[in-house]
């Protein structure tokens, strides 16, 4: 099925590793144009290069750290300036330790899940909604996680990712009449897929013991229906599709769990 996303003008920030990494391979392989948006420069640009092996018709790094001040809308507008609109934001930029909720009391800890998780999307979201009204099309799709729903040591950035949800409603209902469709994507739990998927600055660069460890990635297998962890390239076709004007034309303001059942929102 052709998705119509040749050629399309995609903004993947977070997309520099893992779960973004993956995101940008799935647009390449449509043909999209693609901005990679990461404070990563160096691991953005090694996939800047897998995107073009792909197929991207254009790819291009934004090094920008986006907890900054206006550094989303800079990003937005470097965009604009190169391709002349945006079709595609895929707010994927996130960051998390975990940690139980009765023991995580670092404030300043909090603060930066909020600026990464929540500040980043509002303000990407908000620059991306002006050239979209203009050009009468777009499609925003925010990636949250299964934590958003209450899971085990995620309590502070499952409630940053749960807020995505309600960002995400709102502008679809308030721009729905614009032909702006925003939509969720819930990622279950997802391993990278080798050292070269992450960057050194990623949450998984120590290594996935030092995220999760085998018996805790036993567990929770055992809890999904499918018996199968979720991979990047799950996430990227269901983000991928949710993006496109195409298969997901009537689709707004929805949330989607990839993660084998382990959620169903």
């Amino acid at each position: 099925m052709d998705l119509g996303l040749r050629d399309a003008r995609v903004l993947i920030t977070g997309g520099a590793s893992n779960i973004g990494r993956g995101i940008v391979h799935g647009f390449a392989a449509e043909e999209s144009r693609v901005m990679i948006c990461d404070i990563d420069g160096e691991q953005a640009a090694k996939v800047r290069a897998e995107a073009l092996d792909l197929g991207a018709a254009e790819a291009e790094v934004a090094a920008v750290d986006l907890t900054k001040e206006s550094a989303s809308t800079a990003v937005v507008e470097q965009l604009i300036e190169r391709w002349g609109g945006v079709d595609v934001l895929v707010n994927n930029a996130g960051w998390s330790v975990p940690g139980f909720l009765a023991e995580d009391t670092d404030r300043q800890r909090w603060q930066r899940l909020v600026e990464v998780n929540l500040f980043a999307a509002i303000e990407c979201t908000q620059a991306a909604i002006e050239p979209m009204r203009e050009s009468g099309h777009g499609s925003i799709v925010f990636i949250a996680s299964d934590a958003a729903f209450g899971e085990v040591r995620q309590g502070v950035y499952g409630a940053t990712k749960a807020s995505l949800l309600a960002l995400a409603r709102t502008t679809a209902k308030e721009h729905g009449r614009h032909g702006i469709r925003a939509n969720v994507v819930c990622p279950g739990l997802v391993l990278p897929e080798s050292e070269s998927a992450v960057g050194e600055g990623s949450l998984w660069a120590g290594g996935r013991d030092s995220v999760f460890n085998e018996k805790q990635i036993a567990s929770l297998t055992k809890g999904i229906p499918l018996r199968r962890l979720t991979t990047a390239a799950d996430v990227a076709n269901a983000v991928v599709w949710t993006a496109s004007d195409i298969a997901a034309r009537q689709m707004t303001g929805q949330v989607f769990s990839i993660s084998g059942g382990y959620s169903m929102p």
